[in-house]
């Protein structure tokens, strides 16, 4: 993609991402590592054995593994990439805690509105401003992501 006269990456682009997993399908963490996430988790993201978890283009970053590792029980991963999510599925194949689904992420419409009590996001909205059509795209997946986070946290004192 190119923008005036600097060429970037198009991170907005699913066969982008097919493609870099397929290149280097080692594990690699955007921005910030668990260590450094973590005391914000604690605060904001429940970890109590009912809540539902959601992190939105989890790539094969170690986030989701070491948020298990760190008590959160229920960790749902999307991707739109399905190379990725393939070779997360084969990896954590004995770890149920952590599921793994191909998945667009302005089309979330296989869980029911209500199903997490958080959403992670760490790179998914920058990497959509970067493809075709961005402002449209960045919205859609805000508001899909809206449908599905509880708006009460009720539940977890059952």
């Amino acid at each position: 993609m190119t923008m005036g006269t600097t060429t970037t990456q198009a991170y907005g682009e699913p066969a982008y991402w097919d493609n870099r997993y397929a290149l280097d399908p080692g594990p690699f963490d955007w921005y910030q590592k668990y260590p450094s996430l973590s005391p914000l988790l604690h605060l904001y993201v429940p970890s109590s054995s009912m809540s539902q978890t959601l992190v939105v283009g989890c790539g094969n970053a170690a986030l989701s593994e070491e948020m298990v590792n760190d008590g959160y029980n229920n960790v749902i991963n999307i991707d739109i990439s399905s190379v990725v999510i393939e070779n997360m599925q084969k990896k954590y194949r004995d770890r149920p805690e952590l599921t793994y689904i191909k998945m667009d992420v302005r089309d979330m419409n296989e869980f029911q509105s209500g199903s997490f009590d958080a959403v992670i996001d760490k790179g998914t909205l920058d990497s959509l401003m970067c493809g075709t059509n961005s402002q449209q795209n960045a919205v859609a997946m805000l508001q899909e992501v809206g449908r599905y986070v509880q708006t009460s946290n009720d539940h977890l004192n059952k």
